[in-house]
């Protein structure tokens, strides 16, 4: 069953939702399963072992860069492409982004096992906390490859038209993960090494479940295909391959128990063509992470040398609290995705642009919110965190400060996955660093000084940097968005990736 059809004829208000609730609620429970583990920690371990934790985060986030590199990339790619109606170049797709993943993974655990130590010294490992940290990266290594696998797989089956199936199979791996941590931390007493063997174990058996989505089943048959002149089987688009015999017309995408995209053996052919159309993609959110990590480095550098360790703990807090409303940005956006770029590889400008609207809409109403949240609320809702009325002190200015142009962080948010889905890799990564790097890291450095200069506040500056610089990149993103309006115009036909010698007849409008 081609579970996508409804892309191009449901009501697009009803695709977003069907496609946006399930990535939320993974995106929240996946945050929820990250505090567990730090709690379990802290109360069943020790101060150190949440220390050792803390050293192998900035490690685990550059396997996770990578990881998105391949997933955003496979599964925007793939979007389009079966918005083209291209099953074979899809089945393509999924193959070769499995050869990526499968060639990162070696890499990071191969490294990671032989440098162990000099990486763990290089992020900050003492003789009190390397013991911990590499007792816990020695296990968690191979849940590692388990996790981008599954991240990878699950992003994919959003793109094919499964949201509901990726959502219950990263959320039951989250949840199993949750319960395995009090089984073998407070259960069975493992310590650390219990927390990385809840990782491994959860995300392995997610990744299984990811894998046996795409096997295809013994009564699976592929869809009529005819021969053209290029020697290119292309999919005959017809009634019995939209929908089965014994189907329903009306069903939704995610409803389906079979997948039409399934590992085929022509598959596996590496394709270099369809490698760099999936890096291409996904460089944007691989860029945005590492420089993640960097401009944290910096920041905590100022945030210290203006306000002192408990500006860094201030920061960690609103950050928390932010990151609730980034998850639902996220969440929104990875909803967007596979709608815009099926409807931006099959030619329905109409659409995509209806798509980024009510996108956008929705966005928008949940930032005014939070932000109107933030402003009333900001003693209670950092109090959740904290009893420390030193701390407090510090961490409500600050939070109004990250906040109040929290609408132009998702309306940047918004337009940087949109790029991603109209095949705009370029303009995507300007516009994921445009905040991070382009802006903030020369304003952490220029404005706390002025601002000491004018007889104000060090520490106010470097909150004040992280607002100018949502102010520049929503700037910047508006910018750009202006230089890709022609995509909505109709008539529009989204550029070919792949060698001339492989295509066939363009699809036919529909």
């Amino acid at each position: 069953m081609d579970s996508t059809k409804q892309l191009e004829t449901e009501k697009i208000s009803k695709l977003l939702w069907i496609y946006a609730w399930p990535a939320v609620i993974s995106q929240v429970i996946s945050s929820v399963y990250n505090i567990c583990d730090r709690v379990f920690l802290g109360q069943y371990v020790g101060a150190f072992a949440i220390a050792g934790l803390a050293i192998t985060l900035p490690i685990m986030n550059i396997i996770h860069a990578f990881g998105s590199l391949v997933g955003a990339g496979s599964s925007a790619r793939m979007s389009i492409v079966l918005g083209r109606k291209d099953v074979r170049w899809a089945e393509k797709i999924l193959g070769n982004s499995l050869l990526l993943t499968f060639f990162f993974g070696f890499i990071f655990v191969a490294g990671g096992y032989l440098f162990m130590n000099p990486i763990l010294h290089a992020f900050g490992a003492s003789e009190q906390t390397i013991a911990y940290a590499r007792e816990y990266m020695y296990i968690v290594l191979p849940g590692m490859f388990f996790v981008t696998l599954t991240f990878n797989l699950c992003g994919l089956m959003r793109a094919t038209g499964y949201p509901t199936k990726a959502m219950l199979i990263l959320a039951g791996g989250a949840i199993l993960n949750i319960l395995l941590d009090a089984l073998f931390i407070i259960g069975l007493d493992w310590g650390i090494a219990g927390a990385a063997w809840a990782t491994t174990i959860s995300m392995f058996i997610s990744s299984i479940f990811s894998v046996v989505h795409f096997i295809p089943s013994s009564h699976h048959s592929r869809p009529a295909t005819k021969p053209n002149r290029f020697n290119f089987r292309r999919p005959v688009v017809n009634a019995s391959h939209a929908m089965p015999s014994g189907g329903s017309s009306s069903a939704l995408p995610g409803q389906s128990s079979e997948a039409f995209i399934c590992f085929r053996r022509h598959a596996w052919a590496p394709k270099m063509y369809i490698f760099r159309n999936i890096l291409a993609i996904g460089i944007s959110p691989f860029s945005m992470n590492v420089a993640g990590c960097a401009v944290v480095a910096l920041l905590n550098s100022q945030l210290i040398r203006y306000g002192g360790d408990l500006a860094v703990g201030a920061n960690g807090i609103v950050n928390s609290a932010i990151m609730i409303l980034l998850m639902f940005f996220l969440g929104i956006c990875q909803g967007m995705q596979p709608i815009a770029g099926y409807n931006y590889g099959a030619g329905h400008q109409h659409r995509l642009k209806e798509i980024y609207i009510l996108t956008m809409q929705v966005t928008l109403a949940i930032a005014f919110l939070g932000l109107a949240v933030a402003m009333i609320f900001p003693e209670s809702i950092i109090r959740c965190f904290t009893t420390d009325d030193d701390l407090v002190a510090i961490a409500i200015p600050a939070l109004r400060y990250l906040t109040v142009f929290c609408p132009l962080i998702g309306y940047t948010v918004v337009n940087s996955q949109f790029f991603q889905s109209i095949d705009s890799p370029w303009i995507a990564i300007v516009t994921s660093l445009s905040r991070q790097v382009l802006f903030l890291i020369p304003m952490i450095f220029i404005v706390p000084s002025l601002c000491e200069r004018l007889g104000y506040d060090g520490l106010t500056g470097v909150w004040l940097s992280c607002t100018i610089s949502d102010l520049l990149g929503a700037t910047l993103s508006t910018i750009l968005l202006l230089t890709q309006l022609k995509v909505f115009r109709p008539g529009y036909v989204a550029p070919e990736r792949k060698p001339r010698r492989e295509r066939g007849p363009k699809p036919e409008k529909q």
